[in-house]
């Protein structure tokens, strides 16, 4: 039986673009570019390196978000995943960690799974929450933080590393997983995959397709959402040190001030 894994994937703003709040307080994502998260493209490459020593194995990426978010499916599928699921809908517009772990749930539900394989977190909101509360939805178990991840005999087996220890997790599956970016550098797409990505299948799904109504996302249905919000100010000229023989003293008269010493 083949092996169906799940890679929930998000499209974020480029953190090297300005990025700031639309009227409404949600991230304003028209003026600045987007791409598949960084972190979410080490879950890409440990699901590839699991199906390539699986026997038959099929590696499905899902993502929820705008038109635009097509765009990190796309660069998953040029990685080697095997096809992609869209759930785009007006509604979803400010939906929270709460929330969007109700949607993963159901899209992983209808598409089917052994296992869930998560970044540690999204490059942008940054709560690392949601494959804990995808869990929880499905009523399966979870082993986050993953540095090291494997599949053998219908368990999922993983290295946690801590401040002080490494821990050694391991669970059946059905199960949810999410691996950290020292799980290993994800590949960079090849010509070849990125022309082959292609033609492969991305299903489009919305929210009547997953059986949730309007108010169980968005803002309205948000368990939390920005009250208010204030520019950063503009960074200003630092304080400049010329030695003219008295240079130390003067950067210890700094530190000292700013109480760094």
């Amino acid at each position: 039986m083949s092996l169906r894994i799940v890679v929930t994937v998000k499209y974020v703003p480029d953190a090297t673009g300005d990025r700031h709040f639309a009227d409404d307080l949600t991230v304003d994502r028209d003026d600045v570019d987007g791409l598949l998260s960084e972190l979410d493209e080490y879950a890409v490459e440990q699901a590839l390196q699991i199906a390539e020593d699986a026997d038959d194995a099929e590696v499905t990426v899902l993502t929820v978000g705008p038109e635009d978010a097509k765009d990190a499916l796309r660069k998953a599928l040029s990685m080697g995943a095997d096809k992609a699921i869209h759930v785009e809908d007006d509604d979803l517009h400010g939906t929270d960690a709460i929330g969007t772990s109700l949607v993963l749930a159901k899209a992983i539900e209808k598409a089917g799974y052994d296992l869930v394989i998560s970044g540690m977190a999204s490059t942008d909101g940054t709560m690392g929450v949601v494959p804990a509360l995808v869990a929880e939805r499905l009523g399966v178990p979870q082993v986050t933080l993953l540095s090291e991840v494997s599949v053998e005999d219908g368990t999922v087996k993983g290295r946690r590393d801590g401040d002080a220890a490494s821990e050694q997790l391991e669970a059946q599956l059905p199960a949810i997983v999410s691996v950290t970016d020292q799980s290993g550098e994800a590949r960079y797409p090849s010509f070849k995959g990125i022309m082959a990505a292609k033609k492969k299948p991305v299903e489009s799904w919305d929210l009547s397709d997953l059986d949730i109504e309007a108010e169980e996302v968005g803002l309205d249905g948000a368990f939390t959402k920005v009250e208010a919000a204030n520019e950063r100010p503009a960074r200003t000229a630092g304080t400049i040190v010329k030695d003219e023989g008295e240079g130390g003293k003067q950067l210890a008269e700094f530190l000292a001030g700013q109480k760094f010493i």
